[in-house]
């Protein structure tokens, strides 16, 4: 791989270049090639003769080894058998669905139409947790043995060091900012040792209302590709937030249709926050890690600015008070 290539994985991913790939895939494209919203991955909408228009993802070059794709297509394909709405790769002719074009890998997915679900909503909570009650059933059955488990080192640890060894965090703040993730580092150390103590297992890992497409009575769910090994409590919080009357409402909401199909330990509950002190942590992490493609400053101008790392600051030092707070309160009438 050369130091463009690197620097900017897609630079060669051109219009024809994707044509080609569909075609050599065995469709036949009327030329048409939207680009959707995706920055990890690029993934387009594949307009073919005479038939509905495909999905393509071409994956980030090295960032997944085949193996763990195709991990990730065999749990969709294993969802999909039990009757579960979400994404699955189709196969071609040789029953493969992970494909080559070039440098590149790629998968075709159906075009599925969908909107954003109603989270304010009791109904869509109930049958969110029933979805969600049906995915963990499923993923309970092995632990992925190519992907990662979610855990300190990759999302806060490594972050940190890569972060701090570049020219990211402004000179003026980076004491502070080493210093809040220095204390987190500690206290997330001791909060996730209930990691072990939970039964964990294959997960979306990246359940959030941008990858929940709501279709009349029922939600369709896409996007597996952060898919991992741990507890269920990770595929919860991203739907929950604002203030903990609002917080527990929703939760509440979310368990009832969960446990029609699986058992929720509450001892999960004390995970929550610091979970999602690993995610924005991580999140920054990726964002720099990713600067040097072109299409994340356009994406995403206000990060690597003074006001960014002082917000975000301000947002690792109330992690360190959530974290000490009670978790959330559930409690399982039936």
């Amino acid at each position: 791989m050369t130091e463009t290539d690197a620097l900017r994985p897609f630079h060669n991913l051109s219009p024809d270049a994707i044509l080609d790939a569909v075609e050599q895939a065995g469709y036949c494209c009327d030329g048409r090639v939207l680009a959707l919203n995706s920055y990890e991955n690029r993934v387009y909408q594949i307009g073919l003769e005479e038939t509905a228009p495909i999905i393509a993802k071409f994956y980030r070059p090295a960032r997944w080894s085949d193996a763990a794709i195709l991990e990730e297509h065999r749990f969709t394909h294993e969802l999909n058998e039990m009757e579960i709405p979400v994404a699955t790769p189709l196969k071609d002719s040789q029953g493969e669905t992970l494909l080559r074009s070039g440098p590149y890998r790629f998968a075709l997915y159906p075009r599925v139409g969908g909107r954003a679900p109603e989270l304010d909503n009791p109904e869509t909570l109930r049958q969110l947790g029933r979805c969600l009650g049906r995915m963990h059933n499923v993923g309970a059955v092995r632990e992925f043995r190519e992907r990662p488990a979610i855990g300190l080192e990759e999302y806060v640890i490594g972050c940190r060091e890569f972060l701090l060894a570049g020219d990211f965090v402004p000179a003026d703040i980076r004491p502070a900012y080493a210093a809040a993730t220095e204390q987190l580092i500690h206290r997330l150390s001791d909060r996730l040792r209930l990691l072990v103590e939970c039964r964990r297992f294959r997960l979306h890992g990246d359940f959030h209302i941008g990858n929940i497409l709501w279709q009349e009575t029922h939600p369709f769910i896409v996007d597996f590709d952060d898919a991992r090994t741990g507890p269920a409590i990770q595929d919860f919080w991203m739907l929950l937030s604002g203030d903990r009357p609002y917080m527990t409402a929703r939760l509440t909401e979310l368990l009832e249709g969960y446990t029609e199909f699986r058992n929720f330990d509450p001892l999960e509950l004390q995970l929550l926050e610091p979970l999602r002190t690993l995610r924005i942590i991580y999140f920054s992490g990726w964002l720099a890690r990713r600067w040097d493609d072109p299409a994340f400053p356009r994406a995403f101008p206000a990060f690597n600015t003074q006001r960014y790392w002082q917000d975000h600051i301000l947002a690792l030092r109330e992690q360190l008070a959530l974290i000490d707070e009670p978790p959330l309160e559930w409690h399982d009438w039936t």
